[in-house]
């Protein structure tokens, strides 16, 4: 069995966890700050006075729904930074602002990776997969970083503004496939054609659907996704990512799943919580669990 850990994403210039309590966060995105519900702050704020220039009210995270009440000098979109790559920030209707901030971590993780030189397949050319890719944040700074990246999601809506931050950052005409897919649908026919990565990253929602009405479900799907991304690795692949937000599942159970997958594969097992740290008292604040594969790896 692999060790539980914590992997801490900390506050950067553009995204700060000002403070958190009572069921509700209060983050900066950019020259913005918003209130959205979390369920998982279950303390009292450090502060009682919260200004933002929005907040996300109603729906609850098992059903979706609720609303913005945005202040009027809130665009539609903004740009943001993170590290070597420039992507927007927007108000979504799923109470998110079009990225997930919790995943600066194991983006971090992924670029040391693929930039490595020793101990490693991964570097400059090498192969890197991005299922359920979104807005295609991680696939830039793979790309960035020198790897050749198939970004795959179900969303005609999230690759074309995956395409659009790509053009915010630069990288354009950097080596990405942006496809719009099913995701078991791609990967099974990838084992079929016999393709190979070097590294994978998945980050599967809860429910979804694909392009065409399939229907995406993570207790049911989720050990077929990882036998598939089990028979693309290549022989000499460095890592393979799995992040899940599904609350009532356990680190512990994907802990298993994993070790399962890459049984004889070698390599070194992390898996436990994500979190990001809190400005106003330095609390954890989680947001998902995660497991991951690799060789080689620093942290």
């Amino acid at each position: 069995m692999s060790r539980l850990d914590v992997l801490i994403t900390q506050g950067w210039d553009d995204y700060a966890l000002l403070d958190s309590g009572q069921g509700r966060k209060l983050e900066r995105y950019g020259r913005f700050r918003f209130i959205r519900p979390e369920a998982q702050a279950l303390w009292q704020p450090h502060s009682p006075d919260w200004a933002a220039d929005g907040e996300f009210t109603g729906g609850r995270d098992d059903e979706g729904g609720g609303r913005w009440d945005l202040a009027a000098n809130v665009p539609e979109r903004w740009p943001l930074t993170r590290g070597p790559v420039r992507f927007h920030a927007t108000n979504t209707p799923f109470r998110h602002l079009g990225f997930f901030p919790d995943m600066g971590a194991q983006w971090d993780w992924m670029r040391a990776r693929i930039s490595e030189r020793s101990g490693s397949a991964l570097g400059p050319g090498s192969r890197v997969l991005n299922m359920f890719g979104y807005t295609g944040v991680g696939s830039l700074i793979a790309a960035e970083a020198g790897a050749q990246v198939t970004h795959v999601d179900a969303s005609k809506k999230a690759v074309a503004s995956a395409r659009e931050n790509a053009a915010l950052s630069g990288l354009a005409d950097a080596p990405v496939r942006w496809l719009v897919d099913d995701a078991l649908k791609f990967m099974r026919r990838e084992v079929r054609r016999g393709s190979k990565y070097d590294g994978i990253l998945l980050d599967p929602p809860k429910y979804g659907r694909g392009p065409d009405g399939e229907i995406w479900t993570l207790e049911r799907d989720l050990p077929e996704l990882m036998q598939l991304a089990r028979q693309l690795l290549s022989d000499d692949a460095a890592f393979l990512v799995l992040t899940v937000y599904a609350i009532r599942m356990s680190a512990l159970a994907i802990a298993a799943l994993m070790a399962e997958v890459m049984a004889g594969a070698g390599g070194t097992i992390e898996s436990g919580d994500m979190a990001i740290r809190e400005e106003a008292r330095g609390l954890l604040l989680p947001t998902a669990i995660f497991s991951r594969w690799s060789v080689g790896a620093t942290r």
